[in-house]
């Protein structure tokens, strides 16, 4: 991935993330997080075939899953107050990603099937508490072969990932700032 330098600096600090320092950001390995990481890559693939990924030129929009969210902002850099990451449940997918630049959107979507019925049977029950114990083990437990089984796949044979040409942001409903840290990454460097 490509940032800026330093908080008012140039593009060009490039760094790798893992799935360990998106599970240290979230807090917690989840089939959620194997989702978000995985779909979110196969877009990146399309936005940044041949370069690193550019989180100065990217917005997304994500479900609200906490997993999910978190996946979204960590590797895309997106901030609600900056304009770059929203949140709706009424997407068609998991995610809408956008490359700013030069206006190229996908979005991601879970392919039908591939995640286990229990899981959306059981979570609605956990989310309003009604799980007993071992019924929250169990849906642990289920998440967890999950997750396992989304990272032993080919991530093409599990997301859909489409272009969505002509795709326009839509407006906040809210003040944003401007994001200062991006300001001048493409400034020339000083030639002493």
């Amino acid at each position: 991935m490509l940032d800026t330098d330093f908080s008012k600096g140039r593009l060009g600090h490039e760094q790798t993330v893992t799935m360990d320092d998106l599970i240290r950001f979230h807090g917690h390995w989840c089939d959620g997080l194997v989702v978000g990481a995985l779909g979110l890559g196969e877009a990146m693939k399309q936005l940044y075939p041949n370069a690193p990924i550019d989180r100065t030129d990217l917005r997304i929009l994500s479900r609200s899953s906490p997993c999910l969210t978190d996946v979204a902002v960590m590797l895309t850099g997106g901030r609600m107050q900056f304009g770059t990451f929203q949140v709706s449940d009424t997407l068609p997918g998991l995610y809408i990603v956008q490359r700013i630049s030069d206006g190229r959107a996908f979005s991601v979507k879970l392919q039908p099937g591939v995640k286990p019925a229990a899981i959306d049977s059981l979570t609605p029950l956990a989310v309003r508490q009604m799980l007993s114990p071992c019924g929250l083990d169990s849906l642990q437990a289920i998440e967890a072969a999950f997750g396992a089984d989304l990272l032993a796949r080919d991530p093409k044979t599990t997301f859909t990932v489409e272009e969505l040409p002509g795709f326009q942001w839509p407006m906040t409903a809210f003040t944003t700032y401007t994001k200062t840290d991006i300001l001048n990454k493409n400034a020339p460097r000083c030639a002493h």
